[in-house]
């Protein structure tokens, strides 16, 4: 069975937070997908998110928090009652690495990533453009962070795999066994959306939904996370993405 939750980053310039989690509910969303910027009072986002009706199945926590704070990491999961946590990226002075850092790397976010697994929790890493960067061999980037450790699993951004020249089904096949969640994202039509940076709401941009959701449910990919980087309007991109995938 399909679940579909939402990355509330998307609603990041349009507070407060116990709006959008109304609006989500009253849109058919029973769970949502929390960031960084929400952790301070994780009993409060709880007490939010429970009121409201939604659950925070899943969690991004930046690298930082869970080397430098591991306990706190693992009670904020805790007390949301994630399955499971994704590092959704390192800033952009960090990505400029060659695949001997890129492998060092991927053993770094296995280490961060213990105290999660520890705990019972399912852990990894959420992809951007950058993953796809070539390095000169047959490795890419996201290859040698997933070589870290088996245990690191994928939240594939199919919207970034595409924007990076990438056939997001390719990487579907070739991380199957990996992939726990992936960011159900759309891309404008070149030269549309510039106030959006680009992004579109699902269904209404260039990725073919049809296919890749007939490709995800044959390799038993089920959890859909949809995520708009800058939308103008929240309520506009989260109606109709779910009317989107409602309709696949």
């Amino acid at each position: 069975m399909t679940t579909i939750s939402y990355q509330l980053y998307c609603s990041r310039n349009f507070p407060p937070l116990e709006d959008t989690l109304s609006m989500l509910a009253g849109l058919g969303f029973k769970e949502v997908e929390g960031w960084g910027g929400q952790y301070d009072d994780p009993v409060r986002l709880r007490e939010l998110c429970d009121a409201a009706g939604v659950t925070m199945t899943t969690g991004h926590m930046g690298l930082a928090m869970l080397e430098d704070t591991p306990e706190k990491a693992v009670t904020t999961a805790k007390t949301m009652g994630m399955k499971a946590v994704m590092v959704p990226a390192i800033g952009p002075d960090e990505r400029n690495m060659d695949a001997a850092g890129w492998e060092a790397f991927g053993k770094r976010l296995a280490e961060a990533g213990k105290p999660i697994l520890d705990a019972g929790l399912k852990f990894g890493w959420h992809n951007h453009d950058f993953e796809f960067k070539d390095l000169g061999g047959s490795d890419l980037p996201l290859d040698l962070i997933a070589a870290g450790s088996d245990d690191i699993s994928l939240e594939l951004d199919l919207g970034w795999t595409k924007r990076a020249g990438k056939d997001p089904i390719e990487w579907i096949d070739k991380y199957a066994d990996r992939i726990i969640a992936v960011h159900v994202k759309d891309i404008a039509p070149e030269g549309e959306n510039a106030d959006e940076d680009g992004w579109a709401d699902v269904g209404h941009g260039v990725m073919d939904w049809a296919a890749l959701n007939k490709h995800l449910q044959s390799k038993g990919i089920t959890h859909y996370v949809l995520e708009h980087d800058n939308p103008s309007d929240h309520e506009r991109f989260a109606r109709r993405s779910m009317e989107t995938l409602k309709s696949l």
